[in-house]
């Protein structure tokens, strides 16, 4: 037992300083897909660096994976227990890489590669995703409504933050867009001739701030208004708006989302306004996180010198389609520090950040950590069955 222990270490020693040895590569490629950012599904660049980089490194690449062109599976061995690592890449309008999807895809590729060792000693497979459009249009959720991701044992990602935490809290989400169809009138002459789109919209944020007081703590729901008329001097026929509602689980999404259908509705009937809304096909599932998994991630984390709380202050209430591919098999998404607190994520400010060779050297010890993870599993069929054990458990309840 002793010397199968020793040997582990040795194993997860020479993973870690397989990602050592390649940091000019991953510092490369980190930096040319935060220099060329690209939004939700037009990831072509990003994806094709990515691909290259795992054929050069013997995966089998496989792209266009669920009708989606920049999505991607590079698998490296063959049979169970299979362990996957999401690669994230797809960046935000006009600010970029405020949210540090570079350092997500270089750090699911760091860790696929250091992997391999283990691979080629114990068996089993490991599997890259790369899954474009978390931002926007939930590119996970679409992945699994077409069954890429079947079969998998574990599931791993790691996310640039502003604080340290391995359970991380994302909530379940759905985009709703809505329009009012009003009558165009001039609105200094005639305008009780019009009827008012744009009050109609005014109406219903006010409806909706109304009913924030009455929903539970860790719902949200904000929106923008995207067309709010043409000229002062017109009376708006047309607005039309984008929401996010959010909680903590798809039962309450559901209640919630009645809720504030009633909200435009209303407004509807109080102006005379057309109400006209959809809610978009894929929804963004709440995370399911893996203790056992989780707890084999800390203590990885902590032999490399990074004393990282497995949960900590419940205040990160954004969503990820990573809640997806975790209702299917198990999952974690620690969150991991590279910024001072301040510096607000989806900010300019984080995406400078994320740019810096101290934020990568910190996302390059997370993947560590995870290639540390994927030994123990692969060694252990025990310590697998635990993880296994603990999914099947809270999917019954």
């Amino acid at each position: 037992m002793k010397k199968q222990a020793l040997d582990i270490e040795k194993l997860k020693t020479a993973v870690a300083r397989e990602i050592d040895k390649r940091y000019a590569q991953f510092a490369a490629l980190s930096r040319k897909i935060h220099d060329n950012p690209e939004t939700a599904m037009q990831e072509r660049r990003a994806a094709g660096w990515l691909t290259e980089f795992l054929k050069e490194n013997r995966f089998t690449v496989v792209r266009g994976l669920a009708g989606l062109p920049t999505a991607f599976r590079g698998i490296y061995g063959k049979g169970k227990p299979v362990i996957a690592f999401l690669a994230e890449y797809d960046a935000l309008p006009k600010i970029g890489h405020g949210c540090g999807h570079n350092l997500i895809a270089t750090s699911a590729v760091a860790a696929g590669v250091a992997a391999k060792l283990a691979v080629d000693k114990l068996g089993g497979s490991i599997i890259i995703f790369g899954t474009p459009a978390e931002e926007a249009n939930a590119g996970k959720a679409i992945m699994v409504k077409k069954g890429v991701f079947k079969g998998l044992d574990a599931v791993m990602i790691a996310h640039p933050a502003v604080g340290d935490r391995v359970l991380t809290n994302a909530l379940a989400c759905q985009t709703l867009e809505v329009e009012f169809f009003g009558k165009a009138a001039h609105a200094a002459a005639y305008p009780e001739g019009g009827i008012n789109a744009l009050e109609a919209m005014i109406l219903s944020f006010n409806a909706i701030d109304a009913l924030r007081q009455h929903i539970k703590e860790k719902a949200r729901i904000h929106g923008i208004i995207t067309d709010g008329g043409e000229a002062p001097n017109v009376v708006p026929a047309h607005t039309a708006g984008t929401f996010l509602v959010r909680a903590a689980d798809d039962e309450y999404l559901d209640i919630l989302k009645e809720r504030v259908i009633s909200c435009f509705a209303g407004a509807a009937g109080a102006t005379g306004a057309e109400l006209k809304y959809r809610w978009d096909e894929v929804r963004y599932a709440p995370m399911l996180n893996n203790v056992t998994l989780a707890k084999l991630y800390r203590k990885n984390m902590q032999a490399l010198g990074r004393s990282i709380p497995l949960g900590g202050p419940d205040k990160w209430s954004g969503s990820s389609d990573a809640g997806n591919v975790s209702q299917l098999a198990p999952a974690i998404h620690p969150m991991i520090a590279i910024a001072a607190p301040g510096v607000l994520i989806h900010s300019a400010q984080f995406a400078e950040v994320a740019a810096t060779d101290a934020a990568l050297r910190t996302m390059l010890n997370a993947a560590k950590a995870m290639a540390m993870t994927a030994v123990d599993l692969l060694v252990n069929p025990e310590t697998l069955a635990g993880v296994r054990a603990e999914f099947q458990k809270s999917k019954k309840t």
